[in-house]
């Protein structure tokens, strides 16, 4: 049976992505970190993992890009994932809502709305929806922004569906595995790359890809570790490392850097909704 991993805990979206990709007949392992969920995938070539990457307006999640870029444990991407996250209220029917609980993106991208309908409440942030369900089924008066799911799981009471966002709510997923797998619908590549700590290093490694009209859909810098100003990079590029173009892209780009590493090449798929 196909063991897949979690940022936890149940009724996460990252489970729910997880089910949605894999379905029924996978085993489902709720994790408590994203480095727990990467780790526990790294210690068997057959497990997979789902952990967050980007939120449209929370930006990336440096956690995961720092996993990928110290390769500490040894994971790769398989595929990229996204759902257009839509939020309930959920809580106790009948009861006055005095506290609000949910994590920091839901309770920003519906500031508008909760100052309108529930303006007296008290917002609280804690590390997850599921999160935020548990504490709402504990506490009498209090309530959370997540997904309609949780109200099932942790005996709550749909209150308001949908709750209406400020912004639109995507969040990317990465499918990862212990072990590169080939995959000829492969159209996206992440690279981790180490540049010389000089000026124009950045531009000179960017123009090897402009030069070869390939497209980057994201760069991520983060401090490397015990090295005081100097910064790492994971880079999204549109397409397959074997195409002519990338081939030769990446052959230059290499030239520009200390050290260039190809962290995953892997399909996209259409945003789930929640």
């Amino acid at each position: 049976m196909l063991e897949v991993a979690y940022l936890g805990p149940e009724g996460t979206y990252s489970h729910l992505v997880a089910e949605k990709r894999f379905g029924p007949a996978a085993r489902y392992v709720a994790m408590p970190t994203i480095l727990d969920v990467c780790t526990h995938v790294a210690r068997r070539p057959g497990r997979r993992g789902i952990i967050p990457i980007e939120n449209s307006s929370g930006g990336a999640i440096h956690e995961t890009v720092d996993i990928l870029l110290a390769q500490k444990p040894r994971v790769v991407i398989e595929e990229e994932l996204s759902l257009e996250v839509r939020l309930a209220l959920l809580g106790h029917r009948g009861e006055k809502i005095k506290n609000l609980y949910s994590h920091f993106a839901p309770l920003d991208h519906c500031a508008t709305w909760i100052r309108k309908n529930l303006p007296a409440v008290t917002r609280h942030v804690v590390t997850s929806t599921a999160a935020a369900a548990q504490q709402a089924h504990a506490e009498p008066g209090a309530a959370a922004l997540g997904s309609r799911r949780l109200a099932a799981l942790y005996d709550l009471d749909l209150l308001v569906f949908p709750v209406e966002a400020d912004v639109p709510n995507l969040t990317a997923f990465l499918a990862i595995g212990a072990l590169p797998h080939g995959n000829d619908r492969r159209f996206k590549t992440t690279l981790a790359a180490k540049l010389p700590n000089h000026p124009g290093a950045l531009c000179t490694f960017l123009e090897t890809f402009r030069t070869e009209s390939v497209n980057l859909s994201r760069i991520i810098s983060r401090p490397i570790r015990g090295s005081p100003r100097e910064y790492a990079f994971m880079v999204d590029i549109d397409g397959a490392p074997r195409t002519p173009r990338l081939k030769r892209a990446l052959a230059a780009a290499k030239k520009t850097c200390v050290e260039l590493r190809q962290v995953g090449a892997y399909p996209l798929h259409k945003a789930y909704k929640s």
